[in-house]
């Protein structure tokens, strides 16, 4: 995995030590993530932009915000998301892919700790108990 931290890798270390808030951006594939201190890039899509991405590639990373006490995951799956085109087993692939790739990232930065959905971001869950629609 190509980790990038902005700006520099000294900033993030810096930030992690004393466990300050983190933005985090993992490819679906797990080949990249970007972690920067969250007031130096404020938003996943403008820690995008600095690190020379378009903003709009924000469609095809998992989104965390990171401290030693968890990991909390903006769970929104794109509906795009490998193509799947029924909402609920997209969503489970989602769901699925997240949890490994996520897990694997916070394990090779020492992060051994919990991921979080957010309530805001649960009703995407509804799908997957059935509690909404296709």
């Amino acid at each position: 995995m190509n980790i990038i931290q902005y700006p520099s890798a000294e900033a993030v270390i810096k930030a992690m030590a004393a466990d300050e808030p983190l933005l985090v951006l993992i490819a679906f594939d797990g080949s990249t993530a970007i972690i920067s201190q969250i007031d130096e890039a404020v938003e996943h899509h403008i820690l995008l932009m600095k690190t020379g991405f378009k903003d709009t590639d924000i469609d095809k990373f998992f989104r965390i915000v990171l401290d030693r006490s968890g990991a909390d995951w903006t769970f929104v799956c794109p509906p795009d998301y490998k193509n799947i085109p029924f909402k609920d087993k997209r969503i489970e692939a989602f769901y699925k892919d997240g949890f490994a790739v996520i897990s694997d990232f916070l394990h090779s930065i020492g992060y051994l700790v919990g991921i979080n959905i957010p309530k805001r971001y649960r009703r995407h869950l509804d799908v997957l108990s059935g509690d909404s629609y296709k």
